[in-house]
């Protein structure tokens, strides 16, 4: 077999140097990443955000000259350059998700949650991270339309969805509510915050932080390490408590059921002597109060404030703690007790006839009139 080295030569020649290039390209750059890896200054991070994808994408780049300036053409040249067009729109959205990403990750870095008063930074961080997942949703979404579009064959189906809009849509409209919703409910999350990250909610009863918003759902990590899913949907359709939604601030009480010999004054002196010598205490609240009485006991509330859900729980425990062992100690009368009278037995009461009912006995003014018989005085003749 004859080979024709001249049209050879000229296949060769330009695909041969422009995979020469584009492949030096691809190594020189993926080089560059892996030196910058680990460096934190704004030029390294901003080089490691493109670098990547332009290694990928220089290789195609010179293949389309390339390719332009051999004698292929017709059908095979139009494949080989929709081809390549679809591989440099995918690592221009890869560019745009990972610009994105990085543009998240900028900001988070610059507001950290780890600081006493995290108010301010969780609702940046909030509105940040909502923002870019749906910012690459659409940036994906676009793409993807962008890449089926050079078909012709998913051009003529779309005409003919567009052609039957009615039904389709409706049908279309029904099945992807569920999506719609969600990127509906995390838009709403991301502007009006009723929830941030690391809020303390209480959602079906469970007491949790917000953990992590993504694009359809919430994750609350509940406080004995359990985990639960919400749908962001669930958050703008159903009332929920957010206990740190303008500020970490709490007050916690602790109930105690006391005797009617309880030392109120005592009691309110101990309940300041515990908040002044404990860390947890914030200094805004120290109260106590008598909220309640029954025939046996009486309610005294000891309301305390701290600085957030965390410490208010564990000063209400250490408020309830050391306040019984000082009842205990100090004054046991005032714990809780039954008490019982014992009396004499009595002489057994004498019956009254039920025709002579006393007068002693009835009420004033009462309206059953007088008794029913009336004794006859039979010596009267």
């Amino acid at each position: 077999m004859r080979v024709d080295w001249q049209m050879a030569s000229a296949y060769l020649w330009p695909i041969g140097i422009a995979l020469a290039v584009g492949i030096t390209g691809w190594w020189l750059l993926m080089l560059l990443t892996r030196r910058l890896k680990g460096r934190d200054y704004r030029r390294a991070r901003i080089a490691r955000v493109i670098s990547r994808p332009l290694a990928f994408a220089l290789p195609m780049l010179v293949l389309i000259p390339a390719l332009e300036a051999t004698p292929l053409d017709g059908r095979w040249l139009d494949q080989s350059l929709r081809l390549l067009h679809i591989g440099l729109t995918a690592c221009f959205i890869w560019l745009l998700v990972r610009a994105v990403a990085a543009g998240e990750q900028a900001i988070l870095r610059d507001n950290p949650m780890e600081v006493a008063d995290n108010l301010e930074a969780r609702r940046i961080q909030t509105q940040t991270r909502v923002l870019s997942r749906v910012l690459m949703g659409a940036i994906i979404l676009v793409g993807a339309s962008m890449v089926l579009l050079t078909f012709p064959m998913v051009r003529q189906i779309g005409t003919a969805l567009l052609a039957s809009a009615g039904i389709i849509g409706l049908v279309a409209g029904i099945a992807a509510k569920p999506v719609f919703g969600n990127l509906i409910a995390g838009l709403q999350i991301a502007l009006t915050q009723p929830i941030r990250l690391d809020d303390v909610v209480i959602v079906e009863g469970e007491w949790g932080r917000v953990e992590e918003i993504g694009s359809s759902y919430v994750v609350v990590r509940i406080w004995d390490e359990r985990r639960m899913v919400v749908p962001l949907t669930w958050f703008i359709e159903n009332p929920f408590q957010n206990w740190t939604r303008r500020s970490a601030d709490l007050l916690g009480t602790a109930f105690l059921w006391l005797d009617y010999r309880a030392p109120i004054v005592a009691i309110r002196g101990e309940l300041e002597r515990i908040c002044k010598g404990e860390p947890l205490w914030d200094g805004r609240v120290c109260v106590t109060q008598v909220t309640e009485t029954s025939e046996h006991t009486l309610q005294v509330r000891l309301l305390v404030s701290a600085r957030n859900s965390g410490d208010a729980f564990d000063l209400r425990c250490i408020v309830r703690e050391r306040m019984l062992d000082f009842l205990a100690r100090e004054h046991p009368q005032a714990l809780p007790r039954t008490r019982a009278e014992l009396l004499e037995r009595p002489d057994p009461p004498t019956r009254t006839p039920r025709s002579q009912p006393a007068d002693d006995v009835r009420s004033p003014g009462a309206e059953d009139g007088p008794p029913a018989v009336v004794p006859v005085d039979e010596t009267v003749g």
